[in-house]
């Protein structure tokens, strides 16, 4: 079994934003791979289902991005998962927009979903960093991660959730390096 977490903040007024990228990717996912309507559970939204031949509960937690922790902590409890059996795919201001990167551990990087989980369940966890890019003053992350994606996004935002829908099955598997690469293979600007 698999906890696969995407973050963001619940609510319309949010669903665009640049912080809410694991949210998009997590119904990217359930609707690639025909997963059940998701449902109130563990202060967030699970649904469940089968990535290749794993378990998998895709979980958007719906306590805010800074209380992410109550949420996953509840669900990798209920579920008997270690940390290693959890993945959470996050918006990634360091990267450009449209890359991804996995990695096991590490710290926060001023993240507070990450900061959050970390409290709750140790930092051993996956992370899938998808980079939003950075507005290129530290004054401007607030606004940048709090605000909807262009329209000019939509293109390379559209093809990233989509590539990551489509290898979503191998990082179910544990397979980081595969599931980058695809994602990476997906994501090409045609030549």
């Amino acid at each position: 079994m698999r906890l696969l977490v995407g973050l963001g903040n619940p609510g319309p007024k949010y669903a665009r934003h640049r912080h809410n990228v694991g949210f998009l990717a997590m119904d990217a996912i359930a609707s690639r791979h025909g997963f059940p309507p998701f449902r109130q559970r563990f202060q967030g939204e699970v649904s469940e289902g089968r990535l290749g031949n794993e378990r998998v509960a895709l979980l958007k937690p719906l306590t805010y991005m800074n209380e992410s922790g109550r949420s996953v902590g509840a669900a990798a409890r209920f579920y008997k998962l270690a940390p290693p059996d959890v993945v959470v795919m996050h918006d990634e201001l360091d990267l450009a927009p449209g890359k991804v990167r996995v990695k096991q551990g590490g710290g926060a990087a001023g993240h507070n979903g990450l900061r959050s989980i970390d409290a709750h369940l140790g930092n051993d966890y996956w992370r899938v960093r998808i980079g939003i890019g950075h507005p290129g003053h530290p004054d401007r992350v607030t606004g940048w991660v709090l605000n909807d994606f262009a329209k000019a996004d939509a293109e390379w935002l559209e093809a990233m959730l989509d590539a990551v829908a489509d290898a979503a099955p191998l990082i179910a598997a544990g397979d980081a390096a595969n599931f980058m690469n695809r994602v990476a293979l997906l994501t090409q600007p045609p030549r």
